[in-house]
């Protein structure tokens, strides 16, 4: 008899501090908190109904940034192993100093972005897309497929088939997602309302990327959750703060 259990996915996130306002900032956009796994408020002035709908895709994985995107657990590894693995690897990577964020459109959703490129960043998302993969199951041919439905260059479709996800490498690029895909109207007017919003948090601006957590999510109709942080340049052999 096959098993219904639910399977688990996980990924490994840039998720900020949740003590810190750029955090309480994304939390409080998304009305999630994936810390604590529980819905919080949504922040002042907001359209309780309509906004509900514009973050309606992306709080389902929380206030975070895709390091390695989310995956099933490939046969034969475990959970305790990949957040060994997780341990291990934050120990000789330094953190990254990654500067202002500024409110950008991203096609059709809204984002925060750092306003200069930082190729450290870039170096570390490789480097988790490259240290984790031996733990991801591969793709179904159902999400494949739906991933090729999206419209995809050849250079993303073998990173999809090589790596289980299209952006990666020369195709990634750090952001924080804000609202899910918006017209036109909507995207104009959340755009205007979360830049203001950004203004009022100075303490936001700069980012520094100290921590990576693993996030699981229980089931596909759950919400991802912290389930680890790991803190960035443990090893004695990294005396340095960052690099850029």
């Amino acid at each position: 008899m096959i098993s219904s259990t639910p399977k688990p996915r996980y990924a490994i996130y840039f998720v900020p501090g949740a003590e810190t306002e750029l955090y309480r900032f994304g939390a409080a956009v998304l009305g999630y908190d994936c810390y604590t796994g529980q819905a919080c408020a949504v922040m002042d002035g907001a359209d309780v109904p309509s906004w509900t709908e514009f973050v309606r895709e992306p709080r389902q994985y929380g206030f975070h940034a895709t390091l390695k995107p989310p995956f099933y657990l490939a046969k034969g590894a475990d959970e305790a192993a990949l957040e060994q693995a997780v341990l291990d690897f934050v120990a000789d990577q330094p953190a990254v100093l990654v500067g202002d964020l500024a409110v950008r459109e991203l096609g059709s959703f809204i984002a925060l972005v750092p306003k200069s490129p930082r190729p450290s960043l870039d170096r570390l998302a490789q480097a988790c897309v490259r240290e984790f993969d031996r733990f991801r199951a591969p793709l179904s041919k159902r999400e494949r497929a739906r991933r090729l439905a999206a419209g995809l260059s050849a250079r993303q479709i073998e990173n999809l088939d090589r790596w289980g996800y299209p952006h990666v490498f020369e195709d990634f690029r750090f952001h924080m997602t804000l609202t899910g895909s918006l017209a036109l109207p909507e995207r104009t007017h959340a755009l205007r309302f979360l830049c203001d919003k950004f203004e009022q948090m100075p303490a936001a601006k700069s980012l520094s990327i100290g921590q990576i957590v693993i996030s699981r999510q229980n089931d596909r109709s759950g919400s991802f959750h912290v389930m680890r942080s790991a803190i960035l340049g443990q090893s004695p052999y990294r005396p340095y703060a960052y690099s850029y």
